[in-house]
């Protein structure tokens, strides 16, 4: 039988959680005026949410954007989960999928997109033109900046820190703190597992534009010292 959108649903609620879900709801910012205003959750922990959709990784594409579209914080998820697995079967049309969905506004967290970006837009654009991620990063939108400079994190994996180091420029000035945070951590990641003598360089020439959360991300994994001299700036 053809797999439906019903039945992932199905299957998470069978572990949904009211008192977990008031938690969540708090932590990821769902007040009004926050990033996640009026996001909604069935309090799934991560681990649970990922063992519960593996029988559904062959879900169709329709199917999947049914749960994209959901009110549930976890069908989206999920959603994201399934793509991460289709991926290698079906490199461009997951891609594409992924980002018309980046792009309507249905990968909408940042654990969403941490979930998902560098294991799709990261693999897929490795060896392709990545103007889109440029595009990205000059939204208006937190999410797809976010998307542009998280989806890097595949390029530093297999060592190149080229447009990580670009887009954490063109993000500097950027006012909110989840982009802040995840420039932040890109570039620590470049230090850590690209080159950190480039890490070093980039400091040198940025840091006294760089926010205080930037810059304490950035800085974890050199001395004591070199922190220190950076932050003085």
């Amino acid at each position: 039988m053809t797999m439906t959108a019903d039945d992932v649903t199905a299957a998470l609620a069978t572990e949904a959680d009211a008192v977990r879900a008031a938690g969540h709801a708090r932590f990821f910012k769902t007040g009004p005026g926050q990033y996640g205003e009026g996001d909604r959750f069935l309090g799934l922990p991560v681990p649970a949410s990922r063992r519960l959709v593996k029988p559904f990784l062959g879900l169709p594409l329709d199917q999947v954007a049914i749960l994209l579209d959901s009110e549930y914080h976890e069908h989206r998820l999920a959603a994201v989960l399934i793509l991460d697995a289709q991926y290698a079967a079906a490199p461009e049309q997951t891609a594409d999928f992924y980002l018309a969905a980046v792009r309507r506004g249905r990968v909408n967290n940042w654990d969403l997109v941490d979930a998902s970006a560098e294991f799709i837009l990261g693999k897929y654009l490795y060896e392709r033109p990545r103007s889109v991620l440029f595009e990205l990063a000059a939204s208006e939108s937190v999410w797809e900046r976010r998307v542009a400079i998280i989806s890097t994190f595949g390029f530093i994996k297999r060592g190149d820190a080229s447009t990580t180091l670009e887009i954490a420029s063109l993000l500097l000035p950027d006012e909110h703190d989840l982009i802040r945070k995840a420039v932040g951590w890109m570039l620590r990641e470049v230090g850590k597992r690209v080159d950190q003598a480039q890490l070093i360089a980039y400091l040198d020439a940025n840091a006294p534009r760089m926010s205080r959360t930037t810059l304490s991300y950035a800085t974890e994994h050199i001395t004591r010292e070199q922190r220190l001299h950076y932050r003085a700036q």
